[in-house]
């Protein structure tokens, strides 16, 4: 599930490269794009998802003859935006930006209309964004070690926020729970973390597992205390929070991650030049310095196929643990 952090010169290198082979691969196509691309986000115009994609659809615009406009379509999870591009034209114009949310759907809704896997061709993985632990100050423990032997000597006791049902933040405190050796704790969902930290920071629900943009301002003021992060190694971007791992719960990797796709059966120079065009606006310092303030670990190696291993990887983990867990729509 790691994928390395971005390096600068990677992306200046990767940013030279790459303008004359989208060009060229615009010319091979013709007639792609003939019109206004249309980028599907299934989540809500400013939360965390749309604002990475209307970065890149921006900075995307600059580089094709058409524009990339951004569609908030919200509804049933990502359910109802996933399948306009599901259902739509085969032809490049139409895209989805979607996160992990989209490797669950099959495990959490029985009668889906679209197949997640079949329906859908990966262009890009464009980054990864861990989570981090964080508990009210009055919490007794101070470090992960600590914080599993109170939740295992009190099963049942403690209560989590997450910003949803089924969303990222759920998905990892169940993974964490389970590989810490089947900790029990009570799942209280919230539209959004920012729902939820009013009752983090009382103290009435006194631990969230939240993305790293979200959950860095308070670990860094000390309104709530970091127990640690969900990347294989340290984050240049929180230094001093441990990893999970470090502390002893093996193997426990968690990333809300960020993903451009199209319908399956769009001509695979149409996905190659869309997957150069992604490649090119995340290799744009700006748009790099960016999405690394949201705490986004960028992939300018990502390719379709890769992104299509990825995704497969990720399900692979994720739907046997919403199946386990019982987590549903509703």
């Amino acid at each position: 599930m790691t994928i390395p952090t971005i390096r600068r010169r990677h992306l200046l290198a990767l940013s030279a490269l790459a303008a004359p082979a989208l060009a060229a691969g615009a010319r091979a196509q013709g007639t792609w794009p003939n019109q206004p691309i249309r980028m599907i986000v299934p989540f809500a115009a400013g939360g965390p998802t749309d604002v990475p994609a209307r970065l890149l659809a921006d900075e995307m615009s600059k580089m094709l003859p058409q524009r990339v406009v951004v569609e908030n379509r919200t509804g049933s999870g990502v359910v109802v935006g996933t399948d306009v591009v599901a259902k739509g034209p085969q032809d490049g114009h139409t895209i989805l930006y979607t996160t992990v949310a989209h490797a669950v759907t099959r495990a959490m809704f029985p009668r889906l209309p679209f197949d997640p896997i079949a329906d859908f061709t990966p262009v890009s993985l464009v980054g990864q964004v861990p989570v981090i632990l964080l508990v009210h100050n009055s919490f007794p423990a101070t470090n992960l070690r600590e914080f599993i032997e109170v939740i295992r000597a009190n099963p049942g006791k403690y209560d989590y926020a997450s910003s949803g049902n089924g969303g990222a933040v759920h998905l990892a405190t169940e993974l964490f729970m389970h590989a810490a050796g089947g900790l029990r704790v009570n799942h209280v969902p919230f539209r959004g973390s920012s729902a939820a930290m009013p009752d983090v920071l009382s103290g009435r629900i006194p631990m969230i597992f939240d993305i790293a943009a979200s959950a860095l301002p308070y670990a860094r003021s000390g309104e709530l205390r970091a127990l640690g992060i969900s990347t294989r190694q340290r984050s240049p971007l929180a230094p001093n929070i441990p990893t999970m791992i470090e502390q002893g719960v093996a193997g426990y990797e968690a990333y809300t991650w960020h993903m451009v796709m199209v319908r399956s059966g769009t001509p695979q120079p149409v996905v190659d030049a869309l997957a150069r065009a992604v490649a090119q606006a995340v290799a744009v310092p700006a748009v790099q310095a960016k999405l690394t303030e949201l705490a986004m670990q960028l992939v300018p190696e990502s390719t379709p196929a890769s992104a299509a291993a990825y995704l497969r990887s990720e399900m692979a983990v994720w739907e046997p643990l919403v199946r386990a867990a019982n987590i549903t729509a509703n």
